[in-house]
């Protein structure tokens, strides 16, 4: 398929498209008459690449998503450890967003219950 095609198929423009194949994130397809020609695979790559972008991996990062095992595993090792440690920032942003919208303390940090949520998120969980 030409790369007008694999951009209306994917919904990703035809720059990030060549983007990628510069930075060699996706395959430099065959040319035909001059046009890029993508196997139908490419479609399931670019929505890999788009899910990777939007897991917050970098370019460097899906580059080594792509690369041999050890390195791979490292890569993952250390995005997994750094999506964990978001997940528990989010869900103390959460908690502090729904007990200030049920709050009646004129200041927030004079709750007597925001401080406590406060100490427990400074004290690690058992087992780490």
């Amino acid at each position: 398929m030409t790369i007008g095609r694999l951009a209306e198929a994917t919904g990703v423009p035809a720059s990030a498209i060549r983007f990628w194949e510069r930075h060699g994130l996706l395959p430099v397809p065959e040319r035909q008459g001059g046009q890029r020609r993508y196997p139908p695979e490419a479609a399931e790559r670019i929505v890999l690449l788009r899910k990777c972008q939007q897991a917050g991996l970098t370019l460097v990062e899906i580059g080594e998503l792509q690369q041999d095992q050890p390195r791979r595993q490292a890569m993952i090792q250390a995005k997994i450890a750094e999506i964990e440690q978001r997940v528990v920032d989010l869900d103390h942003a959460h908690q502090l967003l729904t007990h200030a919208l049920h709050c009646g303390e004129e200041d927030i940090v004079g709750c007597p219950k925001f401080r406590e949520q406060m100490a427990q998120w400074r004290t690690p969980p058992p087992g780490s």
